[in-house]
């Protein structure tokens, strides 16, 4: 099986928004608000759930910025004052494994090659398994119920 690695999107595109006012938000379409349940509120940065009351910026993200049919954006919140998370390899953080995720499997022409659902307790194998697929060079995690863009599967060698 191939060892994966989740990483978090790099804070620093985002740190210039939480600077900004809620006027200045909406002017492009960046709402800000506060955690109302744990989970719920899931940061796309630290890969953790926001605690209960908060601040989180919902916005519209490119997290597939590519020349492909498969370019797209979406929702996702990002919390306040954290650090992109880069996770141990084969590591899956609560944030993922609590939910029901979709994984989506790329190759280097960013054109999809497999997809599935899977509870999130299973994907750790199931990436895995995508991943033995030589072709397959990058995976994207999703929140499968809003289908929202959670994170991205790096392949790493070793074991």
């Amino acid at each position: 099986m191939s060892g994966f690695q989740l990483v978090g999107l790099d804070h620093t595109q985002f740190a210039r928004l939480f600077e900004q006012t809620d006027v200045e938000l909406r002017s492009q379409g960046v709402v800000r608000t506060r955690a109302i349940t744990r989970p719920g509120f899931p940061c796309r940065i630290s890969l953790q759930d926001a605690s209960i009351g908060e601040e989180v910026l919902l916005l519209s993200y490119w997290h597939h910025r590519v020349d492909s049919p498969y370019a797209s954006r979406g929702p996702i919140y990002i919390r306040k004052g954290v650090t992109r998370a880069v996770l141990a390899p084969g590591e899956v953080p609560d944030y993922v494994a609590t939910r029901l995720i979709s994984l989506r499997a790329y190759d280097r022409e960013n054109m999809m090659l497999a997809a599935q659902v899977c509870p999130g307790a299973e994907v750790a194998v199931q990436i895995g398994r995508l991943l033995d697929n030589p072709d397959v060079a990058y995976l994207h995690l999703h929140n499968a119920a809003p289908g929202c863009f959670s994170c991205l599967a790096n392949r790493v060698d070793g074991p």
